[in-house]
């Protein structure tokens, strides 16, 4: 039976590869790459320099996935990424029954974790539904995005007893339409977000910390007043993009909660005198 393995390699420092997703390595024998293109050539080597330094001499047989194009502004856009993925699914299956035999070990290094907004458990889910190369598929956890923000701007992601929302920009845009932001301790964290969406948030008091290229050389962090920081955001984004060629953003936005002051206890901690009366 053929295996599968999809490994989560965390936000881009290789330091975040888990210990569990090193050890699976060492069971691979074929790695897919998915090529996205020239300018994201980089993402390719640091998934190559990932095995090289944690499983140095493993001889991996490498497979490279053309990525099929995508309708970037369609009129429908889950039907758009459902034909986007049935396409993938195509190419995989195909590459799946050419390149990994009955009984070796094949994977996927993905960006973060693969349970958030990776589309590659669904693609393998349509192959598996088409029944023409029978796998084992594997998960291995890896750190987001979100983890290494939070832990780069040194700050917990919900506030005290309050939700977190997990979205992109293209919903930020749609919802600030009506709701202008999130509300109070609703913190709402925006994910492939290439139009600067948080633009259309015109409330005061919100807080932005953003966040690119997270725990690698060329991370950048800005955080504060998001009236403050807009023009700032954009213009580091657009600067880094056309140095680098891509970029991988994601940030927190947050409305703190108003508190009450805590009631003063002072004088409840005093020690009381306490006095013994004897009947007479």
């Amino acid at each position: 039976m053929r295996t599968i393995m999809i490994i989560g390699i965390g936000a881009g420092n290789p330091e975040y590869s888990t210990m569990q997703a090193i050890n699976a390595l060492r069971k691979v024998d074929v790695l897919f790459i998915t090529d996205k293109g020239r300018d994201k050539d980089e993402l390719v080597r640091l998934r190559r320099d990932i095995c090289d330094r944690y499983v140095p001499g493993k001889s991996f047989r490498t497979i490279d996935i053309p990525d099929p194009e995508r309708d970037r502004d369609p009129a429908d856009y889950l039907s758009a990424v459902e034909n986007w993925h049935a396409k993938r699914a195509a190419i995989y299956e195909e590459r799946m029954l050419e390149q990994l035999g009955e009984n070796e070990c094949g994977a996927f290094l993905l960006w973060g974790d693969p349970s958030l907004y990776d589309s590659t458990l669904r693609v393998l889910d349509r192959i598996t539904a088409r029944a023409k190369v029978e796998f084992e598929c594997e998960v291995i956890p890896g750190i987001t995005s979100i983890q290494a923000l939070t832990a780069r701007h040194r700050i917990t992601l919900n506030q005290i007893g309050e939700p977190v929302h997990i979205t992109t920009g293209r919903k930020l845009a749609a919802d600030s339409n009506t709701s202008g932001g999130p509300g109070n301790g609703s913190d709402v964290v925006v994910m492939l977000d290439g139009e600067c969406a948080f633009k259309r948030i015109v409330d005061a008091d919100v807080q932005i910390y953003w966040g690119a290229y997270l725990g690698t050389p060329d991370e950048i962090l800005l955080s504060g007043n998001l009236s403050d920081l807009t023009e700032s955001i954009e213009q580091a984004r657009t600067e880094a993009r056309l140095r680098k060629g891509w970029i991988m953003d994601t940030y927190l936005l947050r409305k703190p909660v108003p508190r009450s002051p805590a009631p003063d206890r002072t004088a409840e901690a005093r020690p009381r005198d306490v006095r013994r009366s004897t009947a007479s």
